[in-house]
């Protein structure tokens, strides 16, 4: 694990599994607009969660990118899961702009529920088919720069599926020190 302060923000990377961060008050589902059972990130989130996610989803969809909401996480470890819609590279656009809303809004909704501590997956580089490099530097910066605005939450823990994706977020997190 790597893991370097910013004010009063603890910023971790950890290659492992979202649904098993039982750690955090929340984790960060890579949603789909209809906030329904998918694959990667979100399909992992739904089957450890349990149907009464999907329920609990219904009414709050569908969401735009770059916009968040926040439920209960039922059978995760974590108490919320906060659902984040990233957008689809060279569909959804400025798609950078349009990512980093979607990384504030994720902090926004953590901030509101007085959280401490959020995993973050790395959102659109999968099925969206973000660049993993250029995702990641904008997901770090974003991070970063709101490090000293946050009120309660102290931890945000990258949880990165492949060891790429984790050697990509090290060294862009290291050319940042």
């Amino acid at each position: 694990m790597q893991e370097q302060q910013f004010g009063n923000l603890t910023l971790q990377l950890v290659r492992g599994d979202i649904t098993r961060q039982d750690d955090l008050d929340a984790v960060v589902n890579a949603a789909n607009a209809q906030l329904a059972i998918g694959g990667g990130v979100a399909g992992a989130i739904h089957r450890a969660a349990g149907p009464d996610l999907d329920a609990a989803c219904r009414p709050l969809a569908p969401i735009r990118p770059g916009e968040a909401v926040i439920t209960e996480a039922f059978k995760l470890p974590n108490a919320h899961v906060i659902h984040c819609l990233g957008p689809v590279y060279g569909v959804d656009e400025p798609a950078d702009e349009l990512l980093v809303r979607c990384y504030e809004a994720a902090m926004d909704r953590a901030e509101e529920a007085g959280l401490g501590s959020v995993g973050f997956p790395a959102i659109s580089t999968g099925a969206f088919g973000y660049p993993i490099r250029e995702a990641a530097g904008i997901a770090l910066q974003t991070v970063v720069r709101r490090a000293s605005s946050l009120t309660s939450l102290r931890l945000v823990r990258f949880v990165l599926f492949s060891e790429l994706d984790l050697q990509v977020h090290q060294e862009i997190l290291a050319g940042m020190a």
